[in-house]
């Protein structure tokens, strides 16, 4: 911290002004009472009396607030506050008072983000503690009922097995979204980026969940024929597995004999937008500010039954992020949803005929 103040004479200036103008007043009075009158002498009473009042108040003032001011930025030091400038501290109050206010006034902004994160970070333990019990409890209960004899006929071992498996399969696939997400915000996740035709991955993705939507009846489809490739710059596997978070979400909250539709759009000059679309459930809009929030759920119940980890959308959304890209969602509830996201394209250079012969 600072020993050094930017010190202000304006109050032993003022102070020294009154107390000489009341001192020279009260001596005038006594020396015309007295009749020794002497101009001289008063102007040298003013200048003595004016300098010894101004280095008398200035040094008292300068040690009085000097130990209180140090105490107040030796408090806040110690609370390892980087914001407190390295300069000069003030003796002047009315600047001190707009540090110390200014300092409140931030400290106050860090209180209520802390209560907000605390209050997410319990939810956020809440949910994890859930989605971990609820596998961990049906793999137990299946082994356990298996020990208790159901081993000794071999179907029931058989299908407890399988069922036990599928909790295992479930919890990796937690684990696994959890390292995912994690690597994603601490920015550990390097980006392999390449140059792919989006409209074959998309194509691709669509051939990996046909079975899935075909057990729905669900169609995956483009809006148009795409004839022609679209080229796109950013890492191929963590688009890939952006639509395919997309797209099974679309599949799962999607209605019988519905759609699922994706549209690939120039957005800007170097930008394409890619859009998913469905008529599925939809999403009201109060859910959609933490839509992309880990483990939150629009259905608490009937979410839990279709599966999944509840880090998909929050997967997506970091993905995206990490490309330096937008992702946006518009949906209507009961009518079907949109989510969108931005990819840049890559370059075109201009070709240049060198066949042609100039005469």
């Amino acid at each position: 911290m600072a020993e050094n103040f930017k010190k202000s004479y304006k109050f032993a200036y003022l102070s020294s002004l009154y107390i000489t103008i009341l001192s020279t007043l009260a001596m005038s009075v006594f020396l015309l009472v007295y009749s020794i009158f002497n101009p001289y002498l008063i102007i040298g009473f003013v200048l003595v009396c004016y300098a010894i009042c101004f280095l008398v108040i200035q040094y008292r003032l300068e040690k009085f607030i000097y130990r209180r001011v140090r105490r107040i930025y030796d408090d806040i030091e110690m609370l390892e506050v980087d914001t407190i400038d390295d300069g000069p501290v003030t003796t002047d109050m009315k600047t001190l008072i707009k540090e110390v206010e200014k300092f409140a006034q931030k400290r106050k902004t860090e209180i209520e983000t802390l209560k907000i994160r605390e209050a997410y970070r319990k939810e956020f333990m809440g949910n994890i503690s859930h989605e971990l019990k609820t596998p961990l409890f049906t793999v137990q209960g299946y082994i356990l009922t298996l020990l208790d004899g159901a081993m000794e006929n071999p179907k029931i071992l058989d299908k407890y097995l399988n069922r036990a498996n599928k909790g295992v399969e479930r919890l990796i696939y937690i684990v696994n979204d959890l390292d995912m997400i994690t690597k994603l915000e601490a920015g550990d996740l390097n980006l392999n980026y390449t140059n792919f035709d989006v409209v074959e991955l998309v194509q691709s993705v669509f051939d990996l969940y046909e079975m899935k939507a075909a057990a729905k009846n669900i169609t995956l489809t483009f809006d148009m024929a795409y004839s022609n490739p679209i080229m796109v710059h950013a890492d191929k596997e963590r688009i890939q597995q952006v639509l395919s978070n997309l797209i099974v979400n679309s599949i799962k909250y999607g209605r019988e004999n519905g759609t699922t539709e994706i549209s690939i759009e120039d957005l800007i000059r170097n930008k394409t937008i890619v859009r998913i679309t469905d008529n599925g459930e939809g999403i009201a809009q109060a859910h959609i500010p933490r839509l992309f929030e880990r483990f939150y759920r629009v259905d608490k119940s009937g979410s839990r039954k279709e599966g999944g980890s509840g880090l998909g959308l929050a997967i997506v959304k970091h993905i995206i992020e990490a490309h330096h890209e937008r992702i946006y969602v518009e949906s209507d509830y009961r009518v079907g949803s949109e989510f969108s996201f931005t990819l840049e394209k890559v370059k075109k250079f201009p070709v240049v005929d060198v066949s042609t012969k100039t005469t």
